[in-house]
This record gives C-alpha cells, sequence and structure tokens, in this order.
C-alpha cells in the first residue's frame, strides 16, 4: 500500500487502532480519528513503535457531533490530495438512551449517521483517488435488526441491544445503498462483521447484563488484531478489488440479513438519513428492484 492515504475512524483504540497498525505496516500513511487528542497521540505513538516507517497523522474529532464530522472532513481534505480508503470503524453501545448535541440518540447518531456524513463529506476526494474503497465496519448483530421509522431515536421505548442492532443493520443498508449509487465510479462499498472483539466496547453505559457476562465472555472473545484482519484485507487487497456492495466476515463472503437487501428500505434509509444530517439527496438514485434474490 506504498503510496495510498487511508483514513480509520475510532483508531485510537480496539478494532480501529489495529486496523490502522496493520496497513501501515503494509505501507499506507494513515490517518487516526479518535474524540481525544492525547489518546490520539498516544495511538500514533504506539503504531510508530510497531511500524518504525509508519506516517501517522492525528484528527480529533466526535463523531457524534455532525459539526466534528464536518470539521473533521475539512480538515482531511486540507491534509491529503488523495485518499484511498476511508475506514468507518467508529461505534458504540450504551444500554441508556442518551442524546448528542445535535439531540439525536447517541447510538444512531454514533453508528449510523457519523459515517453516512463523513462519507457524503469525503466522497468527492475518494472519488478523485478512484479506485478507492469504503469499508463499514458492521456486526453479527445486524442479523437482528430491524429499522423502526416510527421510532427511529428511541423515544418511545429505548433498548441498548435494540438501538445497536438497528444501527448495524443500517450499516449494512447504507453500505449496499452507496454501492448502488456508486456504481460504475471507481470507489467501491463494502461492510463487514469483525467477530466478537476483546475491547473496551460498552464500557461507558454498558448495563448490568453486560457486566455479569462479559468477563466470562472476554476468554473467547477475538483480540483486536484478529478482528481487524477483515477490514485490513477490505482495505487492502487486491483480491478484493472492484467488489462492491458485499457483506464479509473472517475476510469471506457472506450473506447478511434478509431484510439487508430490501433496497426499498434502503433507499428509504437514505432518504431519513440525508434529512437527518442536512444534505441533499442524489438526484439520479439508481433503479432497482425491492428485494435482491
Amino acid at each position: 500500500m506504498h503510496g495510498t492515504t487511508v483514513l480509520v475512524t475510532g483508531g485510537t483504540g480496539g478494532i480501529g487502532l489495529a486496523t490502522a497498525t496493520g496497513l501501515a505496516g503494509l505501507g499506507a500513511r494513515i490517518g487516526i480519528v479518535g474524540r481525544s487528542a492525547v489518546r490520539g497521540m498516544a495511538a500514533a505513538d504506539a503504531i510508530r513503535q510497531k511500524v518504525p516507517s509508519a506516517q501517522v497523522d492525528v484528527f480529533e474529532a466526535d463523531l457524534s457531533s455532525q459539526a466534528e464530522v464536518r470539521r473533521l472532513a475539512t480538515a482531511v481534505r486540507a491534509t491529503y490530495s488523495r485518499l484511498d480508503a476511508l475506514v468507518n470503524n467508529v461505534g458504540g453501545y450504551w444500554a441508556h438512551r442518551h442524546l448528542t448535541v445535535d439531540g439525536l440518540e447517541r447510538t444512531f447518531a454514533l453508528n449510523h449517521l457519523a459515517p453516512f456524513l463523513l462519507t457524503h463529506e469525503l466522497l468527492d476526494l475518494l472519488l478523485a483517488s478512484g479506485p478507492a474503497r469504503v469499508v463499514t465496519v458492521s456486526s453479527g448483530a445486524q442479523a437482528m435488526g430491524r429499522i423502526d421509522f416510527d421510532d427511529l431515536q428511541g423515544e418511545r421505548a429505548y433498548n441498548g441491544q435494540r438501538a445497536y442492532n438497528q444501527s448495524k443493520l443500517a450499516n449494512v443498508l447504507f453500505t449496499y445503498e452507496l454501492a448502488r449509487r456508486l456504481e460504475g465510479t471507481g470507489v467501491t462499498a463494502t461492510v463487514l462483521h469483525p467477530g466478537v472483539v476483546r475491547t473496551s466496547f460498552g464500557r461507558e453505559d454498558s448495563g448490568r447484563w453486560m457486566r455479569t457476562l462479559q468477563p466470562l465472555a472476554r476468554l473467547l472473545m477475538k483480540t483486536p488484531e484478529q478482528g481487524a484482519a477483515t477490514p485490513i484485507h477490505l482495505a487492502s487487497s487486491p483480491e478484493v478489488a472492484g467488489m462492491s456492495g458485499v457483506y464479509f466476515a473472517n475476510q469471506r463472503v457472506k450473506r447478511s440479513s434478509r431484510a439487508s437487501y430490501d433496497h426499498d428500505l434502503a433507499r428509504r434509509l437514505w432518504e431519513v438519513s440525508s434529512a437527518l444530517v442536512g444534505v441533499e439527496q442524489d438526484p439520479h438514485p439508481p433503479l432497482a428492484t425491492k428485494e435482491e434474490t
């Protein structure tokens, strides 16, 4: 990956840091995004310790805020003349309902709307750098997800797991719709399940059941490096060049949930998401049947 540039959100720890380290080891210039500049610099130092030749740039941004997402995109465009891959890795879980500065439910805002808006803001740079790749980290929880348009923000009845499942299905629907809209442009979009990984996931507000079960479950979880294998593969491997609108797990193509292939659902989610983040709709969305066979 010498001569390429990759941006990894949530790159200061866990899967994101392991992904950034792996890609730096392949020769890519890496941008890592995190909420804390201090943690960002520590993560950059950790990457350089493992990859002494690594070029690492640190971007500070709280991606639950739409203004911060836009500010990040401006900084990225000012720093890089090209962007070969965007790895939308940032995400989280909260047992209780929290609101962002924009007044949106935090799980939906960070896990779905942040990658949706950031990809939109960086799309011109990705298109100009083509062939380029958008890689989004979802979860096997997408299989249990349901998009509740009547209560997207969990105002009527919030459940942390249900909100998380919904956001992870949204990642897959977003990727498939993005792939359809980018067909023939040289920019591909893929989505993945990294496995159940031993990270600090959910620690801000984990809930009683997660606090009880996680210490035992951690013994069976993947390491961050194992979890990063699939996003590294999708961002770098020539084997997946040109593949788009595909779901991966363990570096292999997998079938995602039945709901994820509903084109009408994906298009409606795209329209609602566009309204929530204040971006214009594509005037020529692709024609598609309701459900992929």
